[in-house]
């Protein structure tokens, strides 16, 4: 799975757990054992549980529903689906249960399809902020970049202060080449976070777009903010050690760097830029070796982005 489908999908998991939590309340006693099963996190007791109920009662549409939801949270999304699809010639499923067949097709980066069942959702459930939020990322995805402003201006409504939508609103606009809209809606991601932020995406969001824009010393702080909110996030170290590195400040360059390889180490791209500092730093023999382990990579068709992988939250996109 590429970066940007799972990070897109770490949100919609969590998101999709309470639709699915009203899914699951609804389902027959029968599986009741199954469903509690599945929110204790034991995805395989309770599929295992699913089957054999199914096996004897192959027309019971929700449990079909249950056990296609299992499969989505174990990522094995055209399972999930068939499993949505044999429910389907029992009961038509409703719209909580239509978000997960929408993030099924986003597991397997069909965004046509997500685009198909999110859109329906919308319009059996208008009032639904994450649906919307889930619609506008596939837009996004389908770089159809002002439809999904408009689908993340819509959850706003819904959701005041909606960070994650109002982040995803910067990223479109910088997606759209408009760098003042881009660091608005960045500011105010950050500025509705208060004193206490949590989501280091909208720092790190602007972070990079003033780096890129040859506003390092603006850049550091709010990159400094994103690694010390998600320091397992490697693209934050990534990013602080590229402005770093613009800064010349070697040492810190090759402090955060180091840092990112740690956390993705099969990423080709993060040894080349470390390989690049050590050289300036006049560490020849150690820049070859990264310079080695990077074409190594490349040979192996490792990946050449980092990941940028948001923190898990407790509740309700990335």
């Amino acid at each position: 799975m590429n970066a940007r489908i799972y990070k897109q999908m770490r949100y919609f998991t969590l998101a999709v757990l309470c639709a699915a939590s009203a899914l699951s309340q609804t389902s027959a006693d029968p599986v009741a054992e199954a469903r509690s099963l599945l929110d204790a996190g034991k995805i395989q007791e309770s599929e295992t549980i699913l089957r054999s109920y199914l096996a004897a009662n192959p027309s019971a549409a929700d449990a079909h529903f249950l056990l296609g939801y299992a499969l989505f949270r174990d990522q094995r999304s055209k399972e999930s689906l068939a499993e949505f699809t044999a429910g389907a010639k029992f009961r038509r499923p409703r719209a909580d249960e239509l978000k997960i067949v929408a993030g099924d097709y986003v597991m397997l980066g069909d965004y046509s399809d997500a685009d198909k069942w999110f859109s329906q959702v919308v319009s059996e459930t208008p009032n639904d902020a994450d649906a919307w939020y889930l619609l506008g990322r596939t837009k996004y995805n389908e770089n159809e970049f002002t439809a999904a402003i408009s689908n993340f201006e819509r959850a706003i409504t819904l959701h005041l202060k909606f960070v994650e939508a109002e982040n995803n609103i910067g990223l479109s606009w910088r997606e759209l080449n408009d760098y003042d809209r881009a660091r608005a809606a960045f500011e105010t991601a950050i500025f509705w976070q208060g004193d206490a932020p949590v989501d280091a995406q909208p720092f790190l969001n602007l972070g990079t777009l003033l780096a890129d824009d040859h506003k390092d010393n603006e850049a550091v702080p709010y990159l400094t903010k994103a690694v010390a909110l998600s320091p397992a996030n490697p693209t934050a170290h990534e990013e602080l050690g590229k402005t770093y590195l613009a800064m010349n400040k070697l040492p810190d360059a090759q402090a955060e760097l180091e840092k990112a390889i740690t956390l993705a180490p099969d990423v080709s791209a993060l040894h080349y830029k470390l390989a690049q500092i050590l050289r300036k730093e006049g560490s020849i023999d150690r820049a070859q070796q990264e310079f080695a382990l990077c074409e190594k990579l490349n040979g192996a068709h490792s990946s050449s982005k980092t990941p940028n992988l948001p923190p898990s939250k407790s509740a309700g996109p990335k």
